[in-house]
């Protein structure tokens, strides 16, 4: 039997400067190591990539992130198997291609900030994007229309910055573009629930609102794209951003990639990068309620999911009587005490799962059930699975 001995060589045109490039090439170097080894090319620094120029360099392979049609026509030109975002989607990849595609579901992510926004009880939205940018597009589009579709408006801002992704004109470009972000921010209705098209556009936002003078969270609630961890915990103050899967994306690209390279591919040629769920920091930790009484038993009842609180506790810490809290709260809401305090322990819970390595009995303890029983009940009436088959659907 012949075993090919030629180590693939592959070129990763993937910035090293955001969580989104960073968290691709995590997973990708998973798959190298586990079946590999690949012989990786990889240049440090922000999305301005190049392919290798070096005359020794025999490339069988690359994974890219399409920044402008001359870099596709280059990697196209190649004639190599490789993995990218494109930026034409006229036609999808399929049986026979050389090539594969990576999608951002921007959908899936637009609608996961809206329900983030809209938990807190805001009724005024707005989002912030960039100019020319087709996820940024895409997410506004969904945003808005999951909230048209509860009745409620959507302002927009987009960002003209057309090289908005060289890190040197960044700069020069946001001098000229933060203090119109300025002047729209301070006409938005108040209390306002913003979506920033990613975590680079939610710090520019939050930085618009310290000069603007409006307080984060209470008049402006800001949610990112992305969770590149060190951006938003450097952000005055942190930044709340919808987490994606990029570790799984990026080990289903090299995947992907291998299986275009040796010619052993029949599976689908289109990689999904896919939100798990949104990191709350304190720009979106807002309680937005009319009721005083409402508004501390829902910060109440927040800050204390994890432990074993009930209805009386609530209704003891807020200072009036059980039925009268649970009619302004149905008043207010919509919904009782007890399915608040329900929903805001599976939302720990879910984080433990797909955050920690914790037994399910210690997610339970650490979410506020009870029992395990009782865990395993409730949480899969609430979403069709059991807690096991979550954290393994999370990681398939």
């Amino acid at each position: 039997m012949h075993f090919s001995t030629r180590r693939p060589h592959v070129a990763l045109l993937l910035e090293t400067s955001t969580e989104y490039g960073r968290g691709l090439l995590r997973g990708i170097l998973r798959y190298s190591r586990l079946h590999g080894p690949w012989s990786l090319y990889v240049a440090p620094g922000h999305l301005e990539q190049a392919l290798p120029k070096a005359k020794c360099w025999s490339g069988t392979g690359i994974i890219a992130r399409m920044h402008s049609p001359e870099m596709e026509k280059l990697i196209r030109d190649t004639g190599l198997p490789f993995v990218a975002s494109l930026l034409d989607e006229s036609r999808s990849p399929g049986p026979g291609d050389t090539f594969g595609e990576v999608r951002t579901n921007s959908a899936a992510i637009a609608r996961m900030a809206a329900a983030h926004l809209l938990e807190s009880n805001l009724r005024h939205f707005a989002f912030c994007g960039f100019v020319g940018c087709a996820w940024s597009s895409r997410r506004e589009e969904v945003f808005s229309g999951y909230l048209a579709d509860r009745g409620f408006q959507c302002h927009t801002r987009r960002i003209d910055l057309a090289n908005w992704m060289q890190q040197p004109n960044w700069i020069e470009n946001w001098e000229h573009e933060q203090p119109i972000l300025v002047d729209w921010l301070k006409c938005l209705p108040k209390p306002v629930g913003l979506m920033a098209c990613n975590d680079i556009c939610g710090r520019e936002a939050l930085q618009a609102c310290v000069a603007s003078g409006l307080h984060v969270p209470d008049d402006v609630a800001v949610v990112g794209v992305d969770n590149d961890e060190l951006m938003c915990e450097l952000s005055s103050p942190p930044l709340s951003s919808v987490a994606l899967d990029l570790e799984r994306a990026g080990y289903e690209a090299a995947r992907l990639l291998d299986g275009l390279m040796s010619g052993h591919l029949d599976d689908d040629h289109v990689v999904q990068v896919e939100p798990v769920y949104v990191v709350t920091r304190q720009s979106s930790d807002v309680i937005a309620q009319d009721d005083p009484c409402v508004a501390a038993a829902l910060r109440f009842i927040k800050d204390h999911a994890g432990q074993a609180i009930n209805v009386s506790n609530v209704g003891e810490e807020v200072g009036v009587s059980r039925r009268t809290l649970e009619r302004r709260f149905l008043h207010a809401l919509g919904r009782s005490i007890y399915s608040e305090i329900t929903r805001c322990r599976l939302e720990r819970a879910k984080r433990l799962l797909l955050e920690t390595d914790l037994p399910s009995y210690r997610v339970a303890a650490g979410a506020g059930f009870g029992s395990i029983k009782t865990f395993n009940r409730v949480f899969r009436r609430a979403g069709g699975v059991s807690p096991k088959e979550f954290r393994l659907n999370s990681e398939a």
